[in-house]
């Protein structure tokens, strides 16, 4: 188990029954760095694979 499961699962817990669209989650991700700016390079990441998952490889 990964450090960052603990993360997963009190999302999942506190809102596992939302339903969210991929804007909302863009902007929350956007405001998390305007907060965090250390955190821009991963956050870079996790958006761009998300959003190639279904490329051909």
């Amino acid at each position: 188990m990964y450090f960052t499961d603990r993360g997963l699962e009190e999302l999942i817990a506190r809102r596992g029954d939302e339903d969210v669209s991929i804007a909302w989650l863009a902007e929350q991700l956007r405001v998390f760095v305007d907060l965090n700016p250390e955190f821009e390079t991963p956050v870079e990441r996790l958006a761009t694979w998300l959003a190639r998952l279904d490329d051909d490889e």
